[in-house]
C-alpha cells in the first residue's frame, strides 16, 4: 500500500495529533522511542502533501511537543507554519514574563497559541505577566482550561489522529484522550483510532464498537479501573448509540478500521492514514 500522498493534496488541511504515555508499551513489547518513529512517519505524510500539524501539549523540553519541533527541521520552510501548537492556560498561566518568552522563541515554521481559560487565543501573552511565577491552578480550573483547549483543537482542525493514553493519573472528569474524541465527534471532524500503541485509545475503539482489539488481553496486573475512565467509556458508548451517530467520517472502511485499530508497524499506520487522510480530501 503507498503511503505517499500527492503533493499539495492536503494543503490548507490542519491535522491534529493526540498522544501521551501508554500503559501498554512494555507488555506489547515495544519502546517510548516505537512511539516517536510512528509519530516521525504521521508528519512525514501529513507535511509532504502540504498539510499541517496541531498539537495540543506543553513546551517542556521531555515532551512529544520537543520531538515534533525537531521533526519539522526536515521540511522546507514556507510563510505558513508547519505545527500549530495549542497551549492551554493551565499550561502557562504561572510561568513568569522572561521563562514564557524564551519558550515561545520557536522558529518560524512553527507557532505557539496560548490559550485564555476559555480556550481563545491571547493576542500577546506576555503583556502584563508578571517576572514572578504565579501560583498553579487548582484541579478543577486547569482541567476547565484543558477542556477549552480541546474543543477549539476539534473547532480549528479538519482531521484528529488518537494513540495511546492514560487509563490513571490524569487530570480532569475522564482521560484526556477520551474527551478529545468526544469533541472531535461532537464538532464532527474525522476522527483516526490509532490502537496498535494500546492505552486509552483501545479503550475508546472498543466503547465506539469499531473494535473489540481481542488481541490486547486484559492485564491480570492492573490496579482496579478509575471511576473516571468508567465515566468516559459510558460517555463514549451513549455517543455511539446516538441516532445521529454518522461513524468515525475519517474516509476509511470498516476494515480499514480494524486495521488502524490493531497496526503498530509505523508503515502501516502511516498508509491507512494517507488513505483516509486523501478520500477525505477528495469528497
Amino acid at each position: 500500500m503507498n503511503h505517499l500522498l500527492p503533493p499539495d493534496s492536503l494543503k490548507g488541511q490542519m491535522v491534529g495529533i493526540s498522544v501521551s504515555n501508554s500503559p501498554d508499551l512494555a507488555r506489547l513489547g515495544l519502546i517510548e522511542s516505537h512511539v516517536n518513529v510512528i509519530l516521525g512517519e504521521i508528519s512525514r505524510t501529513v507535511l509532504a502533501s502540504g498539510g499541517t500539524l496541531a498539537y495540543g501539549g506543553h513546551l517542556r523540553p521531555d515532551g512529544y511537543t520537543t520531538f515534533l519541533l525537531s521533526e519539522l527541521q526536515r521540511y522546507e520552510r514556507g510563510t505558513q507554519p508547519l505545527l500549530t501548537v495549542f497551549l492551554a492556560w493551565s499550561e502557562h498561566q504561572h510561568m513568569t514574563r522572561d521563562e514564557l518568552e524564551e519558550r515561545l522563541s520557536v522558529e518560524s515554521w512553527a507557532r505557539v497559541l496560548c490559550l485564555d481559560p476559555g480556550g481563545r487565543e491571547i493576542p500577546d501573552p506576555l503583556a502584563d505577566r508578571s517576572t514572578e511565577p504565579a501560583p498553579p491552578l487548582q484541579q478543577e480550573a486547569a482541567a476547565h482550561a484543558l477542556t477549552s483547549m480541546r474543543r477549539t483543537m476539534a473547532e480549528k482542525t479538519d482531521a484528529r489522529i488518537l494513540l495511546g493514553g492514560k487509563r490513571e493519573r490524569f487530570s480532569g472528569a475522564i482521560p484526556g484522550l477520551m474527551e478529545e474524541a468526544l469533541l472531535t465527534l461532537e464538532s464532527a471532524t474525522p476522527l483516526f483510532l490509532v490502537g496498535g500503541l494500546g492505552g486509552v485509545t483501545v479503550d475508546i475503539l472498543r466503547a465506539l464498537d469499531v473494535d473489540d482489539c481481542d488481541w490486547l488481553p486484559l492485564d491480570p496486573g492492573a490496579e482496579p479501573e478509575d471511576p473516571r475512565l468508567v465515566t468516559g467509556r459510558r460517555l463514549l458508548m451513549a455517543a455511539r448509540e446516538d441516532p445521529r451517530w454518522a461513524g468515525l467520517r475519517n474516509g476509511l472502511s470498516e476494515e480499514e478500521n480494524h486495521r488502524l485499530a490493531a497496526a503498530h508497524r509505523p508503515a502501516e499506520i502511516a498508509a491507512l492514514l494517507a488513505l483516509g487522510l486523501g478520500r477525505i480530501a477528495t469528497t
